[in-house]
């Protein structure tokens, strides 16, 4: 076995993904950290995350863990876990650069006998195809010879404080069975739910890309209903309260499908497929529903605002909640933003609040600012259940004629006009 030199992790990546696998690896093996964004660095240094998964206590604990940005650091490691964003570009196409830049880096440091392990969501092929490639031409090493990889996708639910990373049972893979075996007893010692040995990495790649792509299908099937009902006058959610007594039924929400995982990961499946000339078209179909679901409440809100006279030119709307899920303060990829850009073509004033984003970080990212409302609208639109939100006083912000549509539908029916 060419692993039985000290062990010694370098996390590349330190987002939501990274930093709790850092700080779990890090309890038990030395672990360096490594993000190339300075202020990260300085900030967990400090036991500071400001993406609010881990306490400073729970930073702490990591004993062993340390944080660099300097990629020399990564020189004395043994075992590479790529962590790194893979997100799609504007033409909704795979966006490998962070992942080959990672790999880049990696391979500048690789020494005969390290292993590299990818947990970055990619399509089935991409580690050992795109991947292994980079580091064997910056290392000038074998691979399967001289370096080796593995592949575990990340399985972390942000804003999810039920399920830590070791609650959640882990995908493991390696490049030859005796890599895969380690790599499986690696995550085992670390993650107390356990872990599943794939046959393949290819197979561990797969299982990571249709977990989100199912979730995106399912959802996308709830709102072509909620499109349904809506012409036929049928409130939705009372329709999904009556099947779901039946106890088979999978009880799926219509709702904004956004996010850095099940609106971006289909896409990812959709690029292999058509690489060896398949066309899916439940993905697709799936894909084109949840991307239309902003517009579909745009103009409902807009109608509604007219039933009850309000002129839309000038009319006030407050957003509740702009990240793109409950209780996570992170506004990527949020549908959110996208609808709100909207309701500004209708000449709408939107104002947003979302307690979980500082409100200088909202005014750079959308050109608003998030504050508190102490005023009465003509519109307000429930697009997150924050819990913050479920104590909120409704005669401070809302009128007699002010049209309150509920996207997430979790408001008493008596306060609002629509539910999604």
């Amino acid at each position: 076995m060419l692993f039985t030199n000290t062990i010694q992790i370098a996390i590349i990546g330190l987002g939501y993904v990274g930093l709790p696998l850092a700080v779990t690896m890090g309890k038990r093996y030395p672990t360096i950290g490594f993000d190339a964004n300075q202020q990260r660095i300085s900030e967990l240094q400090q036991y500071i995350d400001t993406s609010q998964e881990l306490a400073s206590t729970e930073i702490a604990e990591a004993i062993y863990l340390t944080f660099s940005d300097q990629p020399e650091d990564l020189r004395f490691a043994s075992i590479y876990i790529i962590a790194v964003p893979t997100p799609i570009d504007t033409f909704k196409r795979p966006d490998l650069s962070y992942l080959l830049e990672a790999s880049r880096m990696v391979g500048k440091h690789l020494k005969k006998g390290d292993l590299v392990i990818y947990e970055s969501t990619v399509y089935p092929g991409c580690t050992e195809e795109d991947c292994v490639p980079v580091l064997a031409e910056e290392s000038g090493l074998t691979y399967n010879q001289d370096f080796f990889c593995g592949y575990s996708p990340e399985r972390i639910n942000p804003g999810d404080r039920t399920r830590p990373i070791t609650a959640i049972m882990k995908v493991t893979s390696g490049s030859t069975p005796e890599v895969a075996d380690f790599v499986n007893q690696l995550y085992s010692s670390v993650i107390t739910a356990g872990t599943f040995k794939a046959t393949s990495i290819k197979v561990a790649e797969a299982s990571k890309a249709i977990e989100n792509a199912q979730r995106d299908v399912n959802i996308s099937f709830m709102n072509e209903l909620a499109l349904l009902f809506d012409r036929l006058g049928i409130d939705t959610q009372d329709v999904l309260d009556a099947a779901s007594t039946k106890w088979n039924f999978l009880n799926f929400r219509p709702g904004l499908v956004g996010g850095h995982c099940i609106s971006v990961d289909p896409y990812y499946l959709l690029h292999k497929a058509e690489s060896v000339g398949y066309y899916p078209q439940v993905l697709l179909s799936g894909r084109r529903i949840n991307d239309q679901m902003t517009s579909f409440i745009t103009n409902k809100v807009i109608k509604l605002m007219i039933q009850k006279g309000h002129r839309i030119d000038g009319s006030r709307v407050l957003i509740l909640g702009v990240t793109y899920k409950e209780d996570c303060p992170d506004i990527r990829n949020s549908k959110v933003i996208d609808l709100i850009n909207e309701l500004k073509e209708f000449k709408l004033q939107v104002d947003i609040w979302d307690p979980l984003i500082k409100s200088e970080k909202v005014k750079k990212d959308i050109g608003i600012l998030s504050s508190e409302p102490h005023e009465h609208y003509d519109c307000i639109i429930l697009a997150l259940a924050h819990k913050e939100f479920y104590s909120l006083r409704w005669d401070n912000i809302r009128k007699k004629d002010t049209v309150v549509y509920d996207i997430k539908g979790i408001l008493p029916k008596n306060i609002i006009d629509a539910q999604l």
